[in-house]
């Protein structure tokens, strides 16, 4: 069963998205601004897309693999999560990249990517004095082999 997503292009100068079945569930998102930074800057690098996802779903923005190796662009906040509210005519989605080298990104390049997820469930926690798992060595390890 395929979802649809309403989707609103701020520019003419990048590619439309696509759903390439079969090769990755992830979707590719471009620059849709020239963007020139130097080490140690940030900026919200316009992405040229608003979008209205379908009930119940937010959507996970990533870097490409690639975009570190290309561009010396780190994502600030190494996730992104777009929930569904956010589907206004003026909700650009965009990029929070800091530069760790000087670097110039054009219209079009491709540098980071998302997919949809559903909402996580209605959640009830249950207070307890123990736990029935074994532990598993302290935080950061799973044990020395």
């Amino acid at each position: 069963m395929s979802e649809t997503i309403r989707i609103r292009y701020f520019t003419d100068a990048i590619d439309h998205l696509a759903y390439i079945d079969g090769k990755s569930d992830w979707i590719d998102l471009r620059a849709a601004e020239e963007v020139e930074l130097k080490k140690g800057e940030f900026r919200l690098i316009r992405l040229g897309v608003a979008m209205q996802l379908p009930e119940g779903y937010e959507a996970h923005v990533v870097p490409r693999s690639s975009t570190f190796k290309n561009f010396g662009i780190i994502q600030a906040n190494h996730m992104g999560v777009i929930d569904g509210s956010y589907c206004g005519d003026n909700d650009e989605w965009r990029f929070p990249a800091l530069a760790v080298r000087d670097t110039v990104i054009h219209v079009n390049d491709r540098i980071c990517q998302f997919r949809i997820m559903k909402n996580q469930p209605a959640l009830v926690f249950e207070e307890t004095d123990h736990l029935e798992g074994e532990d598993r060595g302290g935080f950061g390890s799973t044990g020395i082999q």
